[in-house]
């Protein structure tokens, strides 16, 4: 029973030689190209304008799911720019990015959808 602890341990210990590996793996063709960053679009999400009101620095949207956990529905979002909402007009496609500012909803980025 002891030998077998003492087995475990040494297995558990050192044996798995991560360097070696980690070196093996790096050395793949292929790997040192990869980029586990998502692309700047990726993060959008798709919305519908419903309302601008330009006197609020408020637009009415509805949306996908965002990042953030919060399902998808139509709501009012605060805009870090007031020049975006000359850009938005209701029945318009966008995307964008959204962010909890001073404990209110804010598009942070936005673009026109195609």
């Amino acid at each position: 029973m002891r030998a077998i602890a003492t087995i475990t341990i040494l297995v558990a210990a050192g044996f798995s030689m991560p360097g070696i590996a980690a070196t093996d793996h790096d050395s793949q063709a292929g790997h040192g190209s990869m980029s586990a960053k998502p692309s700047a679009d990726a993060s959008l999400i798709d919305g519908l304008v419903k309302k601008v009101d330009k006197s609020a620095g408020k637009v009415t949207v509805s949306h996908g799911p965002l990042p953030n956990g919060m399902p998808a529905m139509t709501m009012v979002f605060k805009v870090k720019n007031a020049a975006w909402l000359d850009q938005m007009k209701a029945g318009s496609k966008i995307r964008f990015a959204a962010d909890q500012i001073n404990g209110l909803m804010t598009i942070v980025r936005f673009a026109q959808a195609e």
